[in-house]
């Protein structure tokens, strides 16, 4: 076969498949935000038939046919980038049997449903036989992928984070706890007073706060659409991305900061190249490099002094009396730094401790250094050895995140990882934006976004986040710059 008609079999192949990975994604959008409560056993059967279908069309012996008889020096960097993922692809997909791949989505569908009902009933042992369940798959999945020499974990890291390995991320993260915990005792030592947050926060009004703060970050709603969840996320591709949110009456930022960080999400999806539509090379390089946009707009832009000249008048106009006086009250009230029970509310002191701990303990779940019937016990332990008091309802504790009920074991250092990379964009942005903070002020994002655009959600798949990370910013990515930032904002806020 000739190198073109094989890469043109290859790429109508792979367009097919990935739109009905998009399918897929759009099952479990409509499940977390509009299916009916009993249509979770046929959502479960027809999430593991579309599992089946992609996972057979990945293993279809044509595609190493086709890419044996491609010639790569003949391809451009996008079709480098689709030979290579489809390969990778393939491989992994020969590796793993197409019952477990059905198996992991049918008990990832349902998983999702019980997770929610134990949450809301504060009830661990409601969930922990779905729990014991999906560790089991994820290890029988990570058995199937891992090298001969490599941890099962560092085959689910792979998953999300490709190239990257449990040991180079654990000195990474190691690297950021001792300037966090260093700057959370003298945060702690300058019993500085912030005035607290006050008013009525409808659900009605937060929603419109919620659309407020999407427009003002350039999410287009023309391709997207803002929904409520239980656990906010971003599902969907360039021109159908959308988000949810959750209003909470006892904490109305919960709202507007869960919205901030999905619209970061949503804007990578809708700002790729339509050219490179329903390619491999149209995707994004990991999620840690997807995490770093979200997390960029939530923290360096959403909660800098700057973008309180603009949110604060909106609040008010939103909200009525808030009881601050002030852009300056309220940048303190967002930035207060105390060791709260959620990840997804937590200050960027607290938020890479987290992140740490969970880490840790799904290394262990995967690794059978631990069992899901310790898991509660052990997460209690190491909250109140790293935040220093005790949980005190499992909501607030091991059944807060969504991601262990539907199998996204390896997910959570990519949030810390994305915070390493913000901190990297940020400064380099700054170097080319010279007037970026007056632009925040104003709520004049389209600069930023269009900084974004151009130098990250365009460059789709086409590089490695490391080698991404290095063209933009001229360097290996690290702490540092993210330590930086934390430093000198929490340090003039808090006088220290």
């Amino acid at each position: 076969m000739k190198h073109d008609q094989a890469y043109k079999n290859l790429l109508e192949h792979l367009q097919t498949s990935i739109a009905l990975s998009q399918v897929s994604g759009l099952v479990s959008w409509d499940q977390e935000t509009m299916m009916p409560t009993e249509g979770i056993e046929a959502r479960a059967e027809q999430s593991a038939a579309l599992a089946s279908i992609i996972h057979a069309r990945n293993c279809n012996p044509h595609l190493a046919e086709w890419c044996a008889a491609i010639d790569e020096a003949a391809l451009d960097i996008v079709g480098r980038a689709n030979l290579r993922e489809a390969k990778r692809s393939h491989a992994n997909a020969l590796r793993v049997s197409e019952k477990l791949t059905a198996e992991i989505a049918r008990s990832a569908a349902i998983g999702q449903g019980i997770w929610a009902d134990a949450r809301a009933n504060e009830n661990v042992a409601e969930f922990l036989p779905t729990l014991t369940q999906m560790v089991s798959l994820k290890r029988q999945e990570a058995a199937c992928l891992a090298g001969a020499n490599d941890a099962l974990y560092d085959a689910l890291l792979d998953q999300y984070e490709p190239g990257m390995n449990s040991t180079a991320l654990a000195g990474l993260l190691e690297k950021l706890r001792p300037g966090l915990t260093s700057l959370r005792e003298k945060i702690a030592g300058s019993k500085k007073d912030i005035k607290p947050l006050s008013g009525t926060f409808s659900d009605e009004a937060q929603m419109e706060m919620a659309h407020r703060l999407a427009d003002v970050f350039n999410y287009r709603l023309e391709s997207g659409r803002i929904d409520k969840a239980v656990h906010p996320f971003s599902s969907g591709y360039r021109s159908d991305s959308r988000i949810t949110t959750r209003v909470n009456p006892d904490n109305v930022f919960d709202c507007m900061y869960s919205t901030i960080h999905e619209v970061g999400h949503a804007n990578y999806e809708q700002g790729r190249d339509p050219a490179m539509d329903r390619t491999p090379a149209g995707g994004y390089a990991s999620m840690g490099m997807h995490e770093s946009q979200s997390r960029m707009l939530e923290n360096q832009i959403g909660r800098s002094r700057p973008f309180m000249d603009w949110l604060y008048p909106q609040m008010l106009d939103v909200f009525g009396d808030i009881g601050l006086a002030s852009p300056d009250e309220l940048f303190a009230v967002v930035n207060q730094v105390e060791p709260g029970f959620i990840r997804t509310e937590a200050d960027e002191i607290h938020y890479n401790l987290h992140v740490m701990m969970r880490f840790d303990l799904e290394r262990a779940l995967i690794s059978d250094d631990l069992q899901a019937d310790q898991l509660e016990a052990a997460w209690n332990d190491r909250f109140k050895a790293d935040f220093g008091h005790k949980v005190d309802k499992p909501s607030n504790g091991v059944l807060q995140d969504v991601h262990w009920s539907c199998g996204l074991f390896g997910y959570f250092p990519t949030y810390s990882l994305g915070n390493i990379y913000a901190g990297e964009l940020f400064a380099a942005m700054s170097n080319d934006i010279q007037d970026r903070d007056d632009k925040i002020s104003r709520g004049e994002l389209d600069d930023l976004s269009n900084w974004l655009q151009s130098n990250i959600h365009k460059q789709g798949n086409l590089y490695s986040a490391p080698e991404l990370m290095e063209t933009v910013i001229g360097k290996k990515p690290d702490e540092q710059a993210l330590v930086t930032y934390l430093e000198h904002k929490f340090s003039g806020l808090y006088g220290l």
